[in-house]
């Protein structure tokens, strides 16, 4: 369970994931000990999987961002998420509920690279059909969760 503490630990690092526990434990007002042990134990439940630089995707080149919803054969849902999620254009893949099976988000550099992809997309003997939808405006695009 994670409590206020877990909370304020978990809120900093997402503000700045290579903050150095010593400042961690300052910001927070508790001990680095207590800092160590509260993050080893967020990191061993896995509530904290990693840590990593947050990209400007457009910055490096990869301007174009797809939504693709995507209808799977039946009972063939596990085998094209893990295939989609190998491909290194994806960003994204769930399966959810409605007329679909699956949303995948991807990035691409390139109008030539997105073709290359739902055409791989389609040559999958699980995937039934697709329906790509362009991103023309990124409003929003951060993953991090305020936990207040």
């Amino acid at each position: 369970m994670v409590d206020e503490l877990d909370k304020k630990i978990i809120t900093e690092l997402t503000r700045d994931g290579r903050i150095s526990f010593r400042e961690l434990a300052r910001r927070i007002r508790v001990s680095i000990g207590t800092i160590l042990s509260r993050t080893k134990r967020l990191e061993d439940e896995g509530i904290i999987n990693g840590y990593s630089a947050i990209l400007n995707h457009e910055r490096l080149g990869y301007g174009l961002t797809a939504v693709m919803e995507i209808v799977v054969a039946k009972g063939k849902l596990l085998e094209m998420e893990r295939e989609v999620g190998k491909l290194p254009a994806t960003c994204a893949v769930y399966d959810v509920t409605g007329l679909t099976d699956a949303i995948v988000i991807a990035k691409f550099r390139s109008r030539d690279e997105l073709s290359t992809f739902a055409k791989t997309l389609l040559s999958m003997p699980f995937i039934e059909r697709t329906n790509t939808h362009f991103v023309l405006t990124t409003v929003k695009e951060d993953f991090r969760m305020n936990l207040s």
